[in-house]
């Protein structure tokens, strides 16, 4: 089976007993759409225990890219022929900016590794995909993390900047693909903004599947299974308001 979350953002423990109720096996692939690191307390393990797994797939999320821009500057050995000049106002900005976002658990976990696990989430997030396409039984699954900015149906998924797909949200009040067969699979926006009950859960009108049910906000972790069009949930052990994501 093939099953697709978002959102992770360091819920490690929910994460695992996700996988437990999908009881994800070696036979199984995970899509993940983006951000599993930053603002919950574990981000390091969740993305540690991705990469160990070869039937995950990850598509970068806008956490991901703030994360990655930053790190792969601080992670450089300085030395004293770069110490002048490879930090710039722009580079501290930035790191100031995910700090505020979210990445302050993820900074401090990610500085007390050794150098070269360090190199190696920095790898795995670099090599991350930017979208995919998912075909079963004459269904098209498109899976971005956020939405897509300057949509033509037109226009083929691989043409759009990493942007267009990573910070824009889908606007699930339109429905973007003329074939009911066809559906856009997002994370990024938390399910409680959608629909008007404000539940955590899935959600799936007007040819969207939106599968950020909010776990990092208290809402719940969720997954949303390919073939059989099961959806499955883990209550959040996150104490906290919700805010926007």
């Amino acid at each position: 089976m093939r099953y697709i979350i978002s959102d992770i953002h360091g819920c490690y423990e929910e994460y695992q007993e996700l996988l437990g109720r999908l009881r994800f096996s070696p036979a199984d692939e995970l899509y993940v759409l983006g951000d599993a690191a930053d603002r919950g307390p574990q981000p390091v393990k969740v993305l540690q225990d991705m990469m160990m797994r070869p039937n995950v797939t990850y598509l970068v999320g806008n956490h991901d890219y703030m994360m990655l821009r930053t790190l792969k500057k601080l992670a450089v050995e300085i030395t004293e022929d770069n110490w002048e000049k490879h930090l710039t106002s722009d580079d501290l900005m930035n790191y100031y900016y995910w700090l505020q976002d979210g990445g302050r658990v993820t900074s401090d976990q990610f500085r007390t590794l050794p150098r070269d696990e360090q190199l190696d989430i920095l790898d795995y997030l670099s090599d991350a995909q930017i979208c995919t396409i998912l075909e079963d039984r004459g269904r098209r699954f498109v899976l971005v993390h956020a939405g897509i900015r300057g949509f033509d149906e037109c226009r083929d998924l691989d043409t759009y900047e990493l942007s267009d797909l990573i910070f824009e949200r889908a606007d699930y009040s339109r429905k973007y693909y003329k074939d009911p067969r066809t559906f856009l699979v997002t994370g990024h926006t938390p399910t409680m903004l959608i629909h008007p009950h404000g539940r955590p859960e899935i959600y799936q009108a007007n040819g969207h599947i939106a599968v950020d049910c909010g776990c990092v906000f208290g809402g719940r972790l969720a997954a949303y299974c390919i073939e059989t069009g099961e959806t499955f949930y883990v209550k959040s052990r996150q104490q906290g308001s919700f805010q926007s994501a």
